[in-house]
């Protein structure tokens, strides 16, 4: 018999962090939900859980901040990126049955989840509420059986606790997607019977931190500029060691083990006070 393998997220049944695990690893792993994003990197650091998804990036609202701060901080703990998965992100007004859209005066759901429903939000006066999951609040108007209140969640998770949809598809743009990194220990590889395609294109994610003078950054990049490898993306954090000083976190579109981007890293190295890689892994396919 094959052993079911723990996969843990954040948030409740429902949420879009547990759709992240379906798209990745299929109905076959067992999926454990956590109430942070914290514990999502407590319980693989602890080996608790095999692997863990961790929301990275909203095509709407940006890169989740929160993530790279943690990815950060548990990188001594040997926790590493092993591959990504996109889930594309449909909301809905969900409520208990018998209410109306007109008698909703409060909604709840969480920040990311209102960002990216902004424009629907300010058609009407609601008093608006940030929880700690989409999923989660729903779940709270549930068993709270609070009238004249609505949760911005998934549509699936009306079914889940017993809701009804007021309101279908309130998110802002019909493309919007959610990118999510697995985590494991040590970046063992995680099988995957969805996104995770072991023969796609892989992605690499790294830290570095440059040295405090002119040209330093463009001297950086141009490291790979010069080997034609690519930057996805690039972003600054505070370093959190001295005032006003910065790290630049990168995802890059090529293998580590590809001679190209090989040298382009060793050359960095060169040029910079840290480098830390995150993780090499197939990129997602979207569909």
């Amino acid at each position: 018999m094959t052993r079911r393998m723990s996969i843990v997220f954040q948030g409740e049944p429902g949420a879009f962090s547990e759709e992240a695990v379906l798209g990745f690893h299929g109905a076959g792993a067992e999926r454990v939900a956590v109430p942070t994003w914290r514990a999502v990197f407590e319980a693989v650091a602890d080996g608790s859980a095999a692997a863990g998804v961790v929301a990275i990036e909203s095509s709407l609202a940006g890169t989740i901040r929160e993530t790279y701060d943690l990815l950060a901080e548990f990188y001594e703990r040997d926790v590493r990126i092993v591959g990504e998965v996109t889930v594309p992100v449909r909301l809905a007004l969900l409520a208990l049955p018998g209410q109306s859209l007109a008698g909703i005066d409060r909604i709840y759901s969480h920040a990311q989840a209102l960002v990216q429903a902004d424009a629907f939000l300010r058609s009407r006066d609601w008093e608006v509420m940030t929880t700690y999951n989409t999923a989660g609040a729903a779940r709270m108007i549930a068993e709270r059986s609070e009238q004249r209140a609505a949760a911005l969640a998934s549509p699936r998770v009306a079914e889940l606790y017993g809701l009804e949809i007021l309101a279908p598809d309130v998110q802002t743009g019909d493309d919007n997607r959610t990118r999510f990194a697995v985590l494991a220990r040590g970046g063992e590889a995680i099988a995957s019977s969805g996104a995770g395609d072991p023969a796609a294109p892989r992605r690499t994610t790294l830290v570095f931190a440059v040295r405090n003078e002119p040209g330093a950054l463009h001297r950086c990049l141009g490291a790979f500029a010069a080997r034609g490898v690519n930057l996805s993306s690039l972003e600054s954090r505070p370093a959190r060691k001295a005032h006003w000083e910065y790290v630049f976190w990168a995802d890059i579109d090529a293998d580590i083990a590809d001679p190209a981007c090989a040298a382009a890293l060793e050359d960095l190295r060169a040029q910079t006070e840290m480098v830390r890689v995150f993780g090499c892994y197939p990129r997602a396919t979207e569909t």
